[in-house]
């Protein structure tokens, strides 16, 4: 059973793309597919076009992440994961993909699931400058803070 929470308008600037779908009932991201046939070098990294564009709803925000079928089998990612789109973004989606196989030129077909856009809820925030921020048990704690010392 279907239920959707948003329409999200989408446009095909390439006549023949496929469109975005969710792989499985009750996915978080749906699949994008790559416009075009892309070899890339090992530590190369491309902008790959999908031939699409969205119009996401004001009070949302897309987020394209990497497959980890791709990066586990190919050794390909995206160079700025996750990438961003503002609701007000009407241009082509692309995918900023990078090999990371440090020998294999990786093949990317074109209508091969490339990557993944997630769209989510994101509230607009007030910033409220103070002189102190209130006391947590991890303080100031980053990087490795919680791991083996």
């Amino acid at each position: 059973m279907n239920h959707f929470d948003i329409q999200l308008p989408i446009k095909r600037l390439d006549p023949t793309v496929e469109l975005p779908s969710y792989a499985y009932e009750g996915d978080a991201g749906l699949d994008l597919r790559s416009a075009e046939d892309v070899d890339l070098a090992p530590f190369e990294r491309k902008l790959i076009s999908t031939g699409l564009a969205i119009a996401i709803p004001d009070g949302y925000a897309g987020f394209v992440q990497p497959r980890s079928g791709l990066a586990l089998k190919k050794g390909l990612s995206m160079a700025n994961t996750p990438g961003l789109i503002d609701a007000h973004y009407r241009g082509e989606l692309k995918v900023c993909a990078v090999n990371l196989d440090s020998t294999s030129t990786i093949h990317i077909e074109r209508g091969e699931r490339i990557a993944q856009l997630v769209i989510q809820r994101v509230p607009v925030v007030q910033l409220v400058e103070v002189d102190e921020l209130d006391k947590t048990d991890r303080g100031t704690g980053g990087f490795g803070s919680s791991g083996i010392q």
